[in-house]
């Protein structure tokens, strides 16, 4: 186990180089600048800020730059918000967004499991049907679609909730459903297809014929093998609740790191993207490393030599 957590650790530096190299190459291959104004600067202006920031230099002693700083926790200065460094930009933003991110992922196994669980328990039945409607419709509707409906409905018409910012549990409530709703239909119908196959298999009849009872067989040999292919899709919805949902940050307002990416994006501020983007690869890397070591925590049969 040792050795293999060593070999998947240190296949972290190559995959966020790559991530690195690709994100900075497609960042200048955009049309556009960070300079680029409705009232264009002054071609001295421009030049002066470029010297100031080191843009006037060849691309891959940019990359170079970038990487050196980045190794000593430096991702580099904002061109928007001139006054903080990217990182502590992107720290400021992460308790929010974190935040907002695991709501929304316990809210998505709390909904995802139950579900899944009943429909395959009850297959063929009203409850199923029911439950497969629901994770298809949930399924179907982008984030954004469903955030701005529960906005219409809870804000604009009922006056419950607010409509966007950040500051008390009100707040939380319509983002965290929008986010949660696509990965928790999709955690149901992996639960569901998952559950019917385990339930055919020789042991779980082996254990309903050694007369277990009912509850003991659905926890101790069907749940528990049916949730690996569960893990393997909650990981990366993890991580990417985590990192920050772009869109709906967007929408309710959330001063988290997914709405600063945004902001970065269409500023141009390269060391905001840049950083973004490192850090969206860094956590969806390190929870698929922590899902592999579940693996073997939830099933014995599974060992990393």
């Amino acid at each position: 186990m040792h050795k293999y957590l060593l070999r998947r650790i240190l296949w972290l530096v190559p995959v966020l180089l790559a991530v690195a190299f690709i994100t900075f190459s497609l960042m200048h291959l955009v049309p556009g600048g960070p300079w680029d104004r409705e009232k264009a600067l002054a071609p001295q202006v421009v030049e002066n800020l470029n010297r100031k920031y080191g843009l006037d230099k060849p691309l891959f002693v940019q990359f170079g730059n970038f990487l050196w700083n980045a190794l000593r926790g430096d991702l580099g200065v904002s061109y928007s918000f001139q006054d903080r460094g990217v990182t502590q930009i992107l720290l400021s933003g992460l308790p929010k967004t974190a935040t907002l991110g695991v709501i929304a992922f316990f809210l998505a196994i709390l909904i995802g499991i139950p579900f899944g669980m009943a429909a395959a328990l009850k297959q063929n039945s009203a409850v199923d049907y029911a439950s497969v409607f629901f994770a298809t419709i949930f399924a179907s509707i982008p984030g954004f679609v469903l955030g701005i409906l529960i906005m219409i409905i809870f804000s604009v018409v009922l006056h419950l909730l607010p409509t966007g910012g950040w500051g008390n549990v009100k707040h939380l409530i319509m983002p965290s459903f929008a986010l949660a709703a696509l990965p928790a239909a999709y955690i149901a119908r992996i639960t569901r297809a998952s559950m019917l196959e385990v339930m055919r298999q020789d042991y779980v009849r082996t254990a309903r014929a050694k007369g277990l009872a009912e509850r003991i067989v659905l926890l101790r040999h069907i749940l528990r093998n049916a949730l690996i292919p569960v893990m393997t899709i909650a990981g990366p919805e993890l991580a990417f609740l985590i990192s920050g949902s772009f869109i709906i940050e967007n929408l309710f307002s959330i001063p988290g790191v997914g709405r600063l990416f945004v902001q970065g994006v269409f500023a141009r501020d390269y060391g905001l993207i840049m950083g973004s983007i490192l850090f969206y690869a860094f956590a969806v890397a390190i929870v698929n490393l922590i899902v592999d070591i579940l693996y073997a925590v939830v099933d014995p049969r599974i060992r990393y030599e």
